[in-house]
């Protein structure tokens, strides 16, 4: 499987999948990846930079942002920082594209123009459905130890924000579905043109008749830095956990991830053929400082990392 870092682009309230072309959109994402960040371009082509270690993908990868909340109700961002082993990396998050895991089935790359979403922004409860099974949080002790090593999603991973202060910080993770109808690079909800495999929750089940294009697994995983609010004094009085996300989520079941396709040519194509490991020689990188050095600045001119009064945009946590 492909896994490797983007470093973070821009915190922004931007949102070109559900909200193209708004300005501000809803509420405030982190985003990174290429430097258009514009769903109606043909990305390759028209970004300047990737924060990505491959140089050959300019995809947009971005999820909403986490705020701590402080028992005086106020609000304080919360940053990401580098997953293990890709230390050098400024926030952001990782990226994977998992073929089958019998590296022997073949796997049909995304086109250009194609975009997808996972999680659903309103939900606030477990309802125990597949979608629900792809989105986890990982509570980690110092190091990256802690809750176990297990893959994502099992374990002691939650579907909800931990419930105590996690020593090493809270790794959020999004599964998207690996079966594709064949004909629809986008879909009014984001989501119908796509489907998981038959029995859920990874990609080795087969695909169902209405999708029946095998595409490879992506999954984000993104490290959220809650190590400086552990202090539980500054948790709410009644022992709730405090962290809510910039929609105003404080479950973490509204937890959602978009995607828009910008691999340069038939690169992804090759690799997944190749059955490309951490490594992979049929992609041409970047070093990691390079790719810190790809950002934008904000297009929304707003406070969003000093102590706030209220979530960005006026969002109200629910």
């Amino acid at each position: 499987m492909l896994r490797f870092s983007c470093s973070q682009l821009v915190v922004d309230r931007i949102d070109p999948l559900v909200q193209p072309g708004v300005l501000p959109s809803s509420h405030l994402h982190q985003n990174s990846f290429n430097a258009s960040m514009d769903p109606s371009l043909d990305l390759p082509s028209m970004s300047t930079c990737t924060s990505c270690l491959f140089t050959e993908d300019f995809s947009n990868y971005w999820t909403a942002v986490m705020y701590f909340r402080a028992r005086n109700g106020t609000y304080k961002r919360v940053p990401t920082f580098a997953n293990q082993f890709l230390e050098p990396a400024n926030g952001g998050l990782t990226v994977y594209y998992i073929p089958p895991y019998d590296n022997k089935t073949p796997v049909t790359a995304f086109k250009q123009g194609f975009r997808m979403l996972v999680g659903t922004s309103t939900r606030r409860s477990n309802m125990n459905d597949t979608e629900a099974r792809q989105l986890s949080f990982r509570c980690w002790g110092k190091n990256f130890t802690g809750d176990g090593f297990g893959a994502p999603g099992t374990g002691t991973d939650t579907s909800h924000f931990p419930n105590k202060p996690c020593p090493g910080g809270i790794r959020a993770n999004h599964f998207f579905p690996t079966c594709w109808d064949g004909k629809n690079l986008d879909s009014p909800d984001h989501k119908s043109h796509v489907a998981y495999a038959i029995g859920g929750f990874e990609s080795n089940g087969p695909c169902p008749d209405s999708h029946p294009v095998k595409l490879p697994q992506i999954l984000y995983e993104v490290a959220w830095d809650t190590r400086q609010f552990n202090n539980k004094d500054d948790w709410p009085e009644d022992g709730s956990q405090p962290f809510v996300f910039s929609f105003g989520d404080a479950t973490g079941y509204g937890t959602h991830a978009d995607y828009l396709f910008g691999w340069k040519g038939d690169a992804l194509q090759k690799s997944m053929d190749a059955f490309c490991g951490v490594d992979c020689p049929q992609l041409k990188t970047q070093t990691p400082q390079n790719a810190n050095r790809c950002m934008i600045k904000p297009k929304v001119n707003e406070p969003i990392d000093q102590w706030l009064p209220e979530l960005p945009g006026g969002v109200t946590p629910m």
